[in-house]
């Protein structure tokens, strides 16, 4: 999903840390100017004065034309870092130069572009860090520009309404629970899988892994559809939140997360159970993030 940002073209300028030094600067030559009655100080004094003034406009119309489109934010874990793919384009008939990126709700995210051509556009990421699970939101994007000298800042703000999910941090032991069946006792039963004997096929999913998709059947100009696979089950391997013995519930989550993962790296088909949703057992990427994001949502 991408989303594209814009807004009116007035931006607010701001002195940086650098506009103190040349006011003191300036002060000091007016001082000696003045003093001693010196036309060379007094011309120097108006020439950085004059040079100053004009790069103003300059600073402004540097971030005219330009437009961002914010990709989607990939789910991250717990503790590990985010990234926000933008991409800036330069719709103006010249080229833009030292444009920052930043994510004002999130301060440790920015990155800089040197120069954008004309016509032409530039892709960043943005990375910060996702410190706790659940579902967040980012609301602005922030466009500067302290072009050409760097003691006024050019703002503009990009409206960018976002949400992405923070999966819990793996974590705990790795072993596999035992395989329990939904009543507790263990059954004998082939369960829907990855496994080697071939069970029909379905209809293809936006998401899932193309590994198993009958491309034998889309050369004769059919339909994606995916082969199923029945794998031989003594019980069912529900991971469930009640039977995790642990004290803390971002533990207990954690331990879950680890066994979601660890249980897909070893092909096994497994469910998941928590208070609020029960998942049934299965295997792929699909999967896998539905059980991930089932964990972060949960309170």
């Amino acid at each position: 999903m991408r989303q594209r940002a814009s807004s009116k073209t007035r931006f607010p300028l701001s002195p940086t840390r650098s506009f103190a030094g040349l006011l003191f600067v300036l002060a000091a030559i007016w001082y000696a100017a003045s003093s001693q009655n010196s036309a060379a100080s007094y011309l120097l004094l108006f020439a950085l004065m004059s040079v100053f003034l004009v790069s103003i406009p300059r600073t402004l119309s540097n971030l005219g034309g330009l437009q961002a489109t914010a990709e989607s934010i990939k789910p991250a874990f717990a503790g590990q870092e985010a990234s926000l793919p933008v991409e800036v384009t330069n719709e103006s008939r010249a080229t833009r130069y030292g444009i920052a990126l930043t994510l004002p709700d999130l301060g440790d995210a920015h990155e800089r572009i040197d120069e954008i051509p004309a016509g032409k556009a530039a892709r960043v990421v943005l990375r910060f860090s996702a410190a706790t699970r659940g579902e967040h939101e980012i609301g602005r994007l922030h466009l500067s520009s302290f072009y050409p000298l760097g003691f006024l800042r050019a703002l503009k703000q990009l409206p960018s309404p976002q949400r992405y999910v923070v999966y819990p941090k793996p974590a705990g032991d790795q072993r596999l629970p035992a395989e329990t069946a939904r009543s507790g006792q263990r059954s004998s039963r082939r369960e829907l899988g990855e496994g080697d004997d071939f069970a029909g096929v379905r209809p293809y999913v936006r998401g899932e892994s193309q590994r198993h998709i009958d491309w034998k059947a889309v050369a004769r100009g059919q339909a994606l559809m995916t082969k199923q696979f029945t794998a031989e089950s003594d019980g069912l391997l529900y991971l469930d939140l009640a039977a995790v013995r642990l004290d803390d519930l971002e533990a207990r989550l954690s331990q879950l997360a680890l066994w979601v993962i660890e249980a897909e790296r070893a092909r096994r088909p497994y469910g998941l159970r928590l208070p609020t949703v029960e998942i049934r057992p299965s295997l792929g990427e699909p999967h896998l993030h539905r059980c991930l994001q089932a964990l972060a949502l949960f309170k």
